[in-house]
């Protein structure tokens, strides 16, 4: 369980300096150079495919709702990283927010149970699947509008999305790597298709918006909704006696992202 903790916390690590390299990829895009050609940009996605690859590797032993909480310390860096990058200061309301928000994922994650989830249900593939189809016409439809926050919830639940397919997966095979039973795991192939959508989703936001806001929105949307999908369906672990804690938890959560979402874009100061 340390192990699968400690590999989260490099995908946090990662997914923080991510997102602040597509961010200014996806500032700097034009007509003529979109943001899909940009280096920053494409360098933010070699980052966040290492991010990925370490999350993959710590649901293999950890609930979805505990490996997405490590990860969603990417607040806390994206925000603070952002500010030193601009040379300005966080506001003091944006630290208290960050700070509460931090504390609630840290009790979500330590929320989780140690023992492995049964058997994945009978239907998680057909409900993953219409989930995946909806998220997909919801970025096709926000895309045309001009605000960041509905993009960032769809992306939050995209990457999720595949959080789940992999944790479902990895349910389904087992403790060991059997790669042809990998591969015949509809789960597998629907890992892609979530991750493309969160991807779209999310550079389109940070396109619209201030990058600390969005990934606030997008962290704690992929934390708390794929995380409880991920107690239903997966049956993914809570301590016993700490439900009370992971409800806290997701409320300090929510509540730090709101506030953070809320506050004024970061602005470098004027040069005199």
């Amino acid at each position: 369980m340390l192990v699968g903790i400690l590999v989260a916390t490099v995908a946090m690590v990662l997914n923080s300096c991510g997102a602040l390299l597509q961010a200014e990829g996806a500032r700097r895009a034009t007509r003529t150079r979109p943001a899909a050609v940009q280096p920053r940009y494409l360098a933010g996605l070699a980052v966040d495919l290492a991010a990925w690859m370490c999350a993959v590797l710590a649901l293999r032993t950890l609930p979805v709702f505990a490996v997405q909480a490590v990860i969603g310390g990417t607040i806390a860096l994206t925000a603070v990283i952002n500010a030193r990058m601009i040379g300005v200061r966080l506001p003091v309301t944006t630290q208290v927010a960050v700070a509460g928000c931090l504390a609630g994922l840290v009790l979500v994650a330590a929320s989780a149970g140690p023992e492995q989830p049964p058997v994945k249900q009978h239907g998680v593939d057909v409900v993953l699947l219409v989930s995946l189809l909806l998220m997909g016409l919801a970025v096709l439809i926000f895309r045309q509008g001009k605000h960041a926050w509905p993009l960032a919830i769809v992306s939050g639940l995209g990457f999720g999305g595949s959080a789940l397919s992999v944790r479902a997966a990895h349910v389904q095979t087992g403790e060991g790597l059997d790669l042809a039973l990998l591969l015949g795991q509809p789960s597998t192939y629907l890992v892609v298709g979530f991750w493309l959508v969160g991807m779209v989703g999310y550079t389109a936001a940070l396109a619209r918006g201030d990058v600390g806001a969005v990934t606030a929105v997008f962290t704690v949307t992929e934390v708390v909704v794929p995380g409880m999908v991920g107690i239903q369906l997966l049956g993914d672990p809570v301590r016993p006696g700490w439900g009370w804690v992971l409800a806290l938890g997701l409320a300090a959560a929510v509540a730090g992202s709101v506030a953070i979402a809320k506050a004024p874009p970061l602005r470098p100061p004027r040069v005199r």
